[in-house]
C-alpha cells in the first residue's frame, strides 16, 4: 500500500512540472531585450509585420505568440572592390566605402518590403552601379589626378538617388584607390611631369619679364627726373651752389686762404697744411 502511494506522487507532479515548464517558456518567449545600436521590428503572428512602430533599445514585453526581428540602426561601412571601364573603354580597379544606415523610423516597411538582407539585393547593387555610370564619364586621366573629388560627390549623388526610396540613408562614398593599367599609368605621370615642367618654364619666363619692365621703369624714372633736375639748373644757381660748398670746405682746419674769384668765377681755397 505504502509502495503504491510512493508511486502515484510523481504522477501527481507531473502536470505541476509541465505547467511551470509552460510558464517559463512563455515568460521567456514573452520577453525581448534590445542591444545598444540595435532596433526591432514586431512581427504579430495575426497581421504580420507591424510597419507603425519601432521596438527601441531596452527590456521589452511581447505577446507569446509574436516575434521581433533585430536590426542594426547604428552606421555600418561597406567595402568594394570593383573593375570599371573608363570613358575610351579601358579597365580600371577601384576601391570604395560607403558609409549607410537603415532608416530607423521606417524599420517595418524596409523588413516588410526588402528584408534582413537588404545589403546584399540593394545597397552593393546601387554603388555598384552609380560608380560605373559615373567613370564611364571620364578619362583614365582625369580619374587618376584632377577629378579625385568630384568623382567621390558624382557616386555618393547617383547612389543616394537609388537609396532615398529604399528605406536606407547614404552618409558618403570614399574613393579610396585608384589603379590603372601599368602603361597608362606610366603615360599619364609622364604628361604630368612634362606639364608641370612646361608650367615652371613659363612661371620663370613671367619673371624675367616682370623684371625687365621693373628695371625699364625705374630707369625711366631717373631719366625724367635727370631731365627735370636739369631744366630747372642755370649757371647763377650753380655757381652759387659750388661758392656755398667752397665757404663750408674752408672752415675746416686744414684751409689757410680762400681767394674769391677764380677764372670760372668760383673761389679759390690757398695753403692747406
Amino acid at each position: 500500500m505504502e509502495y503504491q502511494t510512493q508511486n502515484r506522487m510523481p504522477k501527481m507532479f507531473m502536470p505541476v512540472i509541465i505547467l511551470l515548464g509552460l510558464a517559463v517558456l512563455m515568460i521567456a518567449r514573452s520577453t525581448v531585450i534590445i542591444r545598444s545600436g540595435k532596433a526591432g521590428v514586431l512581427y504579430k503572428i495575426t497581421t504580420g509585420v507591424d510597419t507603425t512602430q519601432v521596438i527601441d533599445e531596452g527590456f521589452h514585453f511581447i505577446a507569446p505568440w509574436n516575434s521581433v526581428i533585430v536590426y542594426e540602426v547604428r552606421q555600418q561601412d561597406l567595402f568594394e572592390k570593383m573593375s570599371v571601364l573608363s570613358l575610351n573603354g579601358l579597365e580600371i580597379k577601384i576601391e570604395a566605402t560607403a558609409w549607410y544606415h537603415p532608416e530607423k523610423k521606417k524599420l517595418g516597411s524596409l523588413h516588410k518590403e526588402k528584408g534582413q538582407n537588404y545589403l546584399e539585393t540593394i545597397v552593393k547593387p546601387a554603388i555598384r552601379s552609380a560608380t560605373r555610370s559615373v567613370l564611364g564619364r571620364y578619362t583614365p586621366e582625369q580619374i587618376y589626378s584632377s577629378k579625385r573629388d568630384v568623382i567621390e560627390h558624382e557616386i555618393f549623388e547617383e547612389t543616394k538617388k537609388i537609396l532615398d526610396n529604399q528605406y536606407i540613408e547614404l552618409k558618403d562614398v570614399l574613393v579610396r584607390d585608384v589603379t590603372l593599367p601599368p602603361s597608362i599609368k606610366a603615360a599619364i605621370e609622364r604628361k604630368l611631369g612634362q606639364e608641370q615642367e612646361s608650367l615652371e618654364y613659363e612661371f620663370r619666363l613671367q619673371k624675367a619679364s616682370k623684371e625687365a619692365e621693373r628695371q625699364r621703369i625705374e630707369a625711366s624714372g631717373k631719366a625724367n627726373a635727370n631731365r627735370i633736375l636739369n631744366a630747372s639748373l642755370s649757371t647763377n644757381i650753380l655757381k652759387e651752389k659750388g661758392i656755398e660748398a667752397t665757404l663750408k670746405l674752408a672752415q675746416s682746419p686744414n684751409s689757410k686762404v680762400v681767394v674769391v674769384g677764380g677764372s670760372d668765377g668760383l673761389p679759390l681755397i690757398l695753403g692747406n697744411n
